[in-house]
């Protein structure tokens, strides 16, 4: 049986959910993609409660790259307002490049640390 590339991702997904979760002090980053958005969520995995969420559709840019990085740095702010500074970022299976890496870099321009 062939394995597929959501099939791949699943399967790298579960690894690293093992590794990583998030906790009060420092909840967990979540990225997900999808065809035509890029969504992004802060979550407590011992409460199991998204504390803040974001998504591209909300913002109006042009390209996806700038569109990650703009999501990344509302997240940032809407962590801050929600007392929220230190993170675990969990990439969802991605390789951390282009959108991801963006999102990222957002983040941590915007005052999140991880």
């Amino acid at each position: 049986m062939k394995i597929t590339k959501s099939d791949r991702r699943l399967r790298i997904r579960r690894g690293i959910r093992t590794k990583i979760a998030g906790t009060s002090e420092r909840p967990r980053l979540s990225v997900y993609k999808s065809n035509k958005a890029v969504y992004a969520q802060i979550i407590d995995d011992s409460k199991g409660h998204t504390l803040v969420s974001a998504n591209s559709t909300e913002i109006n840019s042009g390209s996806n790259v700038d569109a990650s990085k703009q999501l990344g740095l509302k997240l940032a702010e809407k962590a801050k307002a929600a007392g929220v500074e230190n993170v675990v970022f969990d990439r969802g299976g991605y390789q951390y490049h282009g959108k991801v890496k963006a999102l990222a870099e957002g983040a941590r321009e915007g005052g999140l640390k991880f």
